[in-house]
């Protein structure tokens, strides 16, 4: 097997700060992040050779997007697989990198979720505009009703009955990212919780509290990802690219277990090619649409035995200064959730690697290894699960 460990990194990165942004399009959002994370990279559009983008609404959007910016890549992806397509992405760069294809990998996503009124999680096909009965495999379920936060009820209400995972244990996830969140001017809810506020907070689908759930809002980033010899060149030290791994999950023609998550099948490949342990992991970037997301994709990464979960988020763990800070940013709970969250993993990853936040609370403590993981989908039902182990240079 050829080693790609350190054969690409990130080197420009950018978050658009908005999160309610009626008066922007989703092309002008991807644009001015597109063109500042090249400037933090000290790139411009014509050493772009590789675009890397997905929508929730746009068709062909990296069509719209290369016309948009002008730009005339030799290598275009439009991979969609949900919140987790920006971890495929990078893990298309990468192989695109060490192959010689192109030698920048432009990498962007942007939405307006929150100003054009999208219920996120909420409502059926009919949140996007899709005929109820249309022939996927989505129109044998849409018939009953189901909602994204309803499958994600049913995972943790499984986690709950073969485990005895409780409801105060979900909630601590939820208070440590509104902790981080505290420290980011530009996360939506700064404002701190407790376990209390969180299990006595609206209930919206038994057991998950409003406090369970992410937060809807605009926004988007772009991630500039170059080969080693543009990285070495550029303004700041590259964050190189360790392993990647890639997962699907879906019903399994009725074999589904739905205790276990894509994450399974995707941590594997990613520790074995970045050749790491869980103990060398500093901090992680979890997709968090709801509590019990980030407790069932620690246990199927390996942080912690399945069922044990629970206990593992438990106790500040995940808190920036205990043993595992996770979503440093506030994340998906409490900073920005524009309908797929995957591409600010890699920004706040590449932050804290390259210790942008020294002198604040924000930093996590010697910060040398990172992993993020994101999810697409709905866990309930078909989703992704992309695995990303980043390294400080």
């Amino acid at each position: 097997m050829v080693d790609l460990r350190r054969s690409a990194a990130i080197v420009g990165v950018h978050e658009h700060p908005i999160r309610y942004a009626p008066d922007k399009s989703e092309l002008q959002i991807q644009g001015e992040s597109a063109i500042k994370a090249l400037e933090d990279a000290g790139l411009s559009k014509k050493d772009v050779d590789g675009l890397f983008t997905s929508s929730m609404s746009t068709r062909m959007s990296g069509l719209n997007l290369a016309d948009y910016l002008d730009l005339n890549p030799r290598y275009v992806d439009n991979t969609s697989v949900g919140g987790a397509s920006f971890e495929f992405h990078l893990s298309h760069a990468l192989t695109a990198i060490a192959a010689g294809r192109i030698n920048c990998a432009l990498i962007t996503y942007s939405t307006l979720a929150r100003s054009g009124g999208v219920a996120v999680g909420t409502g059926g096909v009919a949140r996007y505009g899709h005929p109820a009965l249309e022939p996927t495999p989505d129109s044998f379920e849409e018939i009953y009703g189901f909602t994204t936060v309803g499958l994600y009820a049913m995972i943790a209400q499984r986690h709950m009955h073969l485990y005895g995972t409780r409801p105060e244990q979900l909630a601590e996830v939820s208070v440590a990212m509104r902790k981080h969140a505290s420290m980011n001017p530009h996360a939506l809810f700064r404002n701190p919780i407790g376990v209390e506020d969180v299990v006595t907070s609206r209930t919206i689908s038994s057991p998950l509290h409003i406090l369970d759930c992410c937060v809807i809002t605009d926004g988007g980033g772009a991630v500039v990802v170059a080969s080693p010899e543009v990285a070495r060149a550029c303004r700041n030290v590259p964050v190189w690219v360790l392993g990647v791994g890639e997962g699907v999950a879906h019903q399994g023609a009725g074999r589904r277990d739905l205790v276990y998550i894509a994450a399974k099948q995707s941590t594997g490949p990613a520790f074995s090619m970045a050749g790491v342990t869980h103990q060398d992991i500093d901090m992680c970037m979890i997709y968090d649409s709801f509590t019990i997301t980030v407790v069932t994709t620690l246990e199927d990464l390996g942080f912690c035995e399945k069922g044990e979960g629970g206990d593992f988020v438990s106790g500040g763990r995940l808190q920036i200064g205990g043993d595992l800070p996770i979503n440093t940013d506030g994340g998906g709970l409490s900073s920005n959730h524009p309908g797929m969250r995957g591409i600010f993993l890699l920004l706040e990853a590449t932050r804290q690697l390259r210790h942008e936040f020294d002198g604040t609370p924000r930093q996590g403590p010697d910060c040398k290894i990172a992993l993020g993981h994101g999810t697409g989908g709905a866990l309930g039902s078909r989703h992704s699960g992309g695995t990303v182990i980043l390294g400080r240079d």
